[in-house]
């Protein structure tokens, strides 16, 4: 089967999760809103208001399914790709691992658009470097923390062990991402985590992945995504 993954294409956002998935699996599948026409079908399909149509994207055209919301689609794409438990508490348990992650993504999204993200940036100044402090002060703590005892008890080298699942893949991203929008005060606080930093470096090591990060398919981090560098409020 060929997937069509369809997110907005000059950002990494949630959709990366689902690429880091695609290319670890090494899944045949297209950015379909990279290509041609691409975001004139996806907006198309979100349009459309008869079967099940998305709400935003990402979603994931897999043969006649059309699945939305990055955590559902990797829950789909982690049993068909051996990114997943084989039994259904294992399922369940990595899936409720990445509706954690897409807390905290939201979290982090929040901290330069702690207003809304209809107003710019330049209109939340304030609050959004006041919404950072707390960020780092107790949320980046919590939930890192969280991943980073899960890492200890397992005693493995990645969280539920010794074999990879999606939620790794997610955690490289959060790493990687929070080093690009506040390398300040991650360099500061990786002292703290080190089972998600030698997660972070063996994921970064796994051959597909390797590949993806070094070609063209891998957008760069930039100032549109949800990982965003603002100087004032790296501390």
């Amino acid at each position: 089967m060929r997937y069509e993954l369809y997110y907005w294409p000059e950002i990494q956002g949630r959709g990366e999760y689902v690429r880091l998935a695609l290319e670890d699996a090494g899944a045949d599948y297209v950015d379909a809103a990279r290509k041609g026409n691409g975001m004139g079908a996806m907006m198309k399909l979100m349009d459309e208001r008869r079967g099940t149509p998305p709400f935003a994207p990402p979603f994931l055209k897999a043969g006649k399914l059309v699945i939305g919301q990055t955590a559902n689609i990797l829950l789909y794409l982690g049993a068909r790709h051996s990114l997943a438990p084989k039994t259904e508490a294992g399922r369940l348990w990595v899936h409720q691992l990445q509706l954690t992650i897409a807390d905290f993504v939201l979290e982090i999204h929040d901290t330069h658009h702690p207003l809304g993200p209809s107003l710019y940036y330049e209109d939340q100044r304030a609050p959004a470097k006041k919404r950072s402090e707390e960020f780092w002060k107790e949320r980046v703590p919590k939930y890192l923390g969280y991943f980073e005892d899960l890492l200890q008890a397992n005693g493995g080298s990645y969280v539920t062990g010794r074999k990879a699942t999606y939620v790794d893949l997610s955690l490289f991203q959060i790493v990687e991402g929070l080093r690009y929008a506040f390398p300040k005060r991650m360099t500061a606080f990786e002292e703290e985590i080190p089972g998600l930093l030698a997660l972070r470096d063996g994921v970064a090591a796994r051959p597909n992945i390797k590949a993806y990060l070094a070609s063209e398919r891998r957008i760069p981090f930039n100032d549109s995504g949800i990982f965003r560098y603002y100087k004032e409020l790296d501390g």
